[in-house]
């Protein structure tokens, strides 16, 4: 099976439908922040802080590029992945692009105690959410296959209807 890229805003529910479709489908997960996290020992906004965005966006174009030779993965992508076009067309020619979508309002419960996420920095607010999801809105659109809303659905329900939407889009 080819790949499954999960993308969105932060807080969408992307490690948690991966999470999902690894129990229902017996996908291998691949969390790209996690990983990198780990391959650098220090935290995403350590290293924000101590390199730059730019850093950390090449460190995501690489780890893009490693799973061109996997398969079978559901792949949770930071955030800002789609922000660079590389990307986007390595996801596409090994996979699935699958946009999930949320509420500003949902995205704020979800993300409001968390300060791993370093883009939110100063903007946790429905209003900040908002302008930030707007000025990338463009760019998830464009990359995605398939777009979920991930409102008020349970994971299961989520994950049915990704596998759902991909059939119909290979029949």
């Amino acid at each position: 099976m080819r790949n499954i890229f999960l993308i969105g805003f932060m807080g969408c529910g992307k490690s948690t439908v991966a999470s999902g479709l690894q129990r229902m489908y017996g996908m291998k997960v691949v969390e790209m922040d996690q990983l990198i996290s780990e391959r650098q020992g220090m935290s995403i906004p350590q290293i924000f802080e101590q390199y730059g965005e730019n850093y950390f966006r090449d460190l995501e174009s690489e780890l893009v590029a490693e799973i061109q030779g996997m398969e079978n993965q559901v792949v949770s992508c930071g955030g800002g992945v789609v922000l660079r076009e590389q990307n986007v067309a390595k996801m596409k020619e090994n996979g699935q692009v699958v946009l999930l979508t949320a509420k500003p309002e949902t995205i704020l419960e979800r993300v409001k105690y968390d300060n791993n996420r370093p883009v939110l920095k100063g903007r946790k607010t429905v209003a900040g959410i908002t302008e930030l999801m707007e000025a990338r809105r463009e760019k998830y659109e464009a990359a995605a296959d398939i777009v979920i809303h991930t409102d008020k659905k349970s994971i299961p329900k989520i994950c049915e209807e990704i596998m759902q939407k991909l059939a119909e889009r290979e029949k």
